[in-house]
């Protein structure tokens, strides 16, 4: 039997990981399988909510590590980590996306010599003030399977020196978790009870270093958002983060949590079928968010990210998706056009049907040479 531990760490890998979850449940007999959660988000809105809507079993270990500076918080999870490795032998850690989680974890397998997997590999933004490029760039080198989104990013890591033998294009997991979920979204209330029409409102997420960690380039993005707001209602599900910076600068003024100031919607962070609920209908969704770029190329819906790169030119190439930066004119101008413009025609990247999953597990199955004939549900 082959055992796996998959590891979870951020809101963005539990979306990640629960497609895979529910494939590997299918081969009882040929999987072994543990999900690791390290706690880098721990608290309700931002972690444990999201097992229970995406129908993800509860961990079966929960290292506890909480928050801190990069290198504490990396640190704490490849110690903790190093444990369950020695306890449990497993044949293959399974990490996923970008975060601290994904690059202490497969930098603690590998060192064990234990076989590392990474979804969501090759993405690369070019940009290394982020920390997730440097999260992408140490994990890929690691590991022994690539498991890829879209040919760009196969064509980063073949530019990069990686063997072909170790690259496979699957597919986008975060793609089979917002078809297995889109009907559920649609049924809920929560754009009504806002008192929203369908596309005659905007969404947005915020919550990157570049954005929110300087007072001027924040002050000047929410100066941005109140323009939009008096033309398009805005709903601002604000992450911790933002918050804390928000309130932290004094820029409190800019949004009443909450209650609706100068067509601002101000909310606590929203669980993953509310966000999909909203963007579904929105008119358009301003974020800085990766996933929810990809998210938006598949709904159809104009996205417009505040960002100066993205490690997912596809959703440019193909998809709904603008790059616009940080620069108040510059998203207040993007909007506007957006808001008169007829909805640009989008094609759905190839394998984003809500199949990489299996592809992903029938390749570990097969490649690693424990799978039985007999096990497929």
């Amino acid at each position: 039997m082959l055992k796996i531990i998959s590891v979870v760490g951020a809101r963005p890998n539990f979306m990640k990981i629960a497609p895979i979850v529910a494939v590997m449940d299918r081969y009882p007999m040929a999987i072994d399988h543990l999900l690791v959660h390290t706690g880098q988000h721990y608290d309700e809105k931002m972690s444990r909510a999201f097992f229970h809507a995406l129908r993800l079993p509860k961990p079966d270990i929960d290292l506890g590590v909480g928050s801190g500076s990069h290198a504490e918080q990396t640190g704490r999870i490849m110690i903790e980590f190093e444990k369950v490795c020695l306890r449990e032998r497993p044949d293959l850690v399974l990490v996923v996306g970008d975060v601290n989680s994904t690059m202490a974890c497969a930098i603690t397998a590998k060192k064990l010599g234990i076989k590392v997997a990474h979804v969501e590999a090759g993405l690369r933004s070019r940009d290394m003030a982020m920390p997730e490029e440097i999260n992408r760039l140490c994990t890929d080198v690691l590991c022994d399977f690539l498991f890829t989104t879209d040919r760009f990013a196969n064509e980063n890591l073949q530019n990069e020196g990686v063997p072909a033998d170790k690259i496979f294009f699957v597919g986008n997991v975060m793609i089979d978790t917002l078809l297995r979920h889109k009907e559920a979204a649609k049924k809920l209330s929560l754009r009504r009870e806002l008192g929203l029409k369908p596309k005659q409102y905007a969404t947005l997420t915020l919550h990157r270093p570049s954005n929110v960690d300087d007072k001027q380039t924040l002050e000047g993005i929410l100066q941005a958002l109140t323009a939009i707001a008096k033309e398009l209602p805005i709903v601002f599900p604000m992450h911790p983060r933002t918050k804390s910076r928000v309130e932290g600068f004094g820029l409190g003024g800019y949004l009443n949590f909450g209650q609706e100031v100068r067509g601002i919607w101000c909310t606590e962070p929203l669980g993953y079928l509310e966000l999909l609920h909203l963007n579904m209908e929105a008119r358009m969704v301003l974020t800085d968010s990766g996933g929810l770029q990809e998210e938006a190329t598949v709904l159809g819906v104009p996205c417009i990210t505040l960002r100066h790169n993205t490690e997912r030119p596809i959703t440019c190439t193909e998809g709904t998706n603008r790059i616009v930066g940080n620069a108040p004119q510059s998203i207040v101008s993007a909007a506007r056009a957006v808001a008169v413009q007829p909805p640009r025609k989008a094609r759905i990247p190839e394998k984003w049907d809500g199949r990489a999953a299996e592809r992903i597990v029938r390749i570990l199955l097969d490649r690693l040479g424990k799978a039985s004939s007999s096990s497929c549900a």
